[in-house]
């Protein structure tokens, strides 16, 4: 049984990896320094309680982003105060999402009162290093003395439209089991979601 776990960890991590094309589970997250909708420059650094993270690339526009809007908000409720706060990233380019705007984020982050940083990427520096390709798409970080480890890589839960009562939230399983002190035991899931909207090659 051991080995057979062993070697699903092992398949997860070749998936993720070879989905992504940034961050898979083990990875050390640098960390970033990103303007939040409040115009302050936010880092994980700041969070010196924190005992890890629920990154999530979101934006405006994208109705599965907007459909996952309220349970991330509620991610962040749950798990902000046992150390796992929510920190948002917009990776859309606006010029060719103008509904991504900065200015558009702050008017989404204020209507529906995030409880979260809302951060703008818009070099789409971070949003490449982690290799997200989808909004949602969620990272769990654990702060370790190595770092951020990357625990969890993937979708918030199984249900899209938010009416199965049954639903798996993989997103919560994966930060309980690291509050209990054990690895989550799916750590990867495949992101469904609007691809990302990135810059126009120059020339």
């Amino acid at each position: 049984m051991k080995k057979l776990i062993t070697l699903c960890f092992l398949v997860s991590v070749f998936i993720a990896k070879a989905q992504s094309g940034g961050y898979s589970v083990g990875d050390i997250a640098s960390d970033f320094k990103l303007q939040n909708v409040d115009s302050k420059l936010i880092s994980l650094s700041d969070y010196k309680e924190a005992k890890g993270f629920i990154v999530v690339f979101t934006c405006n526009t994208c109705p599965y982003s907007k459909a996952y809007e309220d349970r991330i908000i509620s991610l962040d409720k749950k798990y902000k105060s046992k150390g796992y706060p929510v920190i948002a990233i917009n990776p859309n380019d606006p010029e060719v999402q103008p509904g991504d705007s900065f200015d558009a984020m702050k008017t989404r982050a204020k209507s529906k009162n995030y409880t979260f940083p809302y951060l703008s990427d818009p070099n789409q520096t971070i949003t490449k290093k982690y290799g997200a390709q989808r909004t949602p798409q969620l990272y769990i970080l654990e702060k370790t003395d190595r770092g951020n480890v990357v625990q969890y890589v993937g979708a918030i839960d199984d249900d899209t439209e938010n009416s199965d009562p049954n639903k798996i939230s993989y997103a919560g399983n994966a930060v309980d089991a690291l509050l209990s002190g054990k690895k989550p035991m799916v750590n990867f899931t495949k992101a469904v979601g609007c691809t990302i909207k990135w810059k126009k090659k120059q020339g």
